[in-house]
């Protein structure tokens, strides 16, 4: 089955950007089985990522019902094409799978403190391209009205609030009881030195702030797979987690480094009793969740792209898109 692939923009009317001047700002990219007569073409970017060939704004498939829909929230100053390896085996499978680049907290964008600190918000970035009504035109066909939603690393934690999860603690301020080793990710190693000057100087980072231990949660998503989560969730209300009763699956890595998989990965299932837990084995790392790289990334950025000898990434994401296909299939 070809695949196909387009992007776009959303606005969020709702929420402004972090400078408060224009509506928050969404880009978007979907894979989706496209016609069968659509003719996939390498992507000529240049990017990071080896991306699969897709057929360029190709018209959706014909089916007898609507698509299954998934959502997909890439990690910490990811991208949306960080889950193009996910998204294109879904699409084969029948899947639209929709990704969003969550505004100041993306690498197709310039970094911003507010976004990195402010997770609850992206949360409102999915609610908010379920509401959108453009990019369904922009596909075309039947596609569902409630998704699935699948998210990696900060994703996770966007798919864990859309579930039900409530903020207790935010993981860098200074209340919360659980003291995280770093001041920051990697991306923005000095993040916890902006929260006191942001909250005497920014407007809509207050506004933000205040509501961060607000009900993000949208009966519209019926299901998470949540892949690889960071420490962030530790600062979710143990109760709010408890309460929650729709399917989850989490996915985990056993040499985990940026989100030991007993810390994060097992805390998160001892406190939703009837999620599944799935830990990849052999010395499997955070960033196998992203695409392989092309020569390019790999030169860049040897840490995300460097394999533990006896791993393949390839092979590891095609058996994670199986697992996704399965649960999201029994669900929809």
């Amino acid at each position: 089955m070809p695949v196909g692939f387009t992007k776009g923009l959303c606005l969020d009317a709702n929420r402004t950007n972090w400078e408060g001047s224009a509506p928050r700002p969404l880009s978007w990219a979907a894979w989706y089985p496209a016609d069968d007569g659509a003719v996939e073409t390498p992507v000529s970017e240049a990017s990071w990522f080896r991306l699969k060939p897709v057929a360029r704004d190709a018209a959706l498939k014909p089916a007898a019902g609507p698509h299954p829909l998934v959502l997909l929230s890439h990690g910490t100053g990811g991208v949306a094409a960080g889950l193009e390896w996910l998204a294109h085996r879904l699409a084969q499978r029948g899947f639209v799978a929709l990704a969003v680049n969550h505004h100041g907290h993306t690498g197709a964008e310039p970094y911003r403190p507010e976004g990195f600190l402010c997770l609850w918000e992206r949360a409102s970035d999915l609610s908010a391209m379920l509401d959108d009504r453009n990019w369904r035109k922009q596909l075309g066909g039947m596609i569902s009205a409630h998704a699935c939603v699948a998210g990696f690393s900060a994703g996770a934690y966007t798919a864990m609030l859309l579930m039900g999860a409530r903020v207790a603690y935010s993981q860098f301020e200074s209340a919360n009881p659980i003291k995280s080793p770093h001041r920051g990710p990697r991306e923005f190693p000095d993040l916890a030195d902006h929260i006191s000057p942001l909250l005497e100087r920014s407007e809509v980072f207050r506004a933000s702030w205040s509501r961060r231990s607000k009900d993000y949660s949208d009966p519209r998503f019926d299901a998470a797979l949540v892949l690889a989560p960071g420490r962030s969730v530790l600062g979710f209300s143990a109760e709010s987690l408890k309460r929650i009763a729709k399917p989850i699956r989490i996915v985990g890595a056993d040499a985990d480094t940026i989100a030991p998989e007993r810390e994060c990965c097992g805390w998160l299932h001892t406190h939703l009793p009837g999620a599944g837990l799935d830990i990849l084995k052999g010395g499997v790392d955070h960033y196998v969740f992203v695409p392989e790289p092309t020569p390019q990334g790999r030169k860049l950025a040897p840490d995300i792209f460097t394999d533990a000898d006896g791993i393949d990434r390839r092979s590891i994401h095609d058996e994670v898109a199986s697992i996704a296909a399965r649960f999201f299939g029994s669900v929809v």
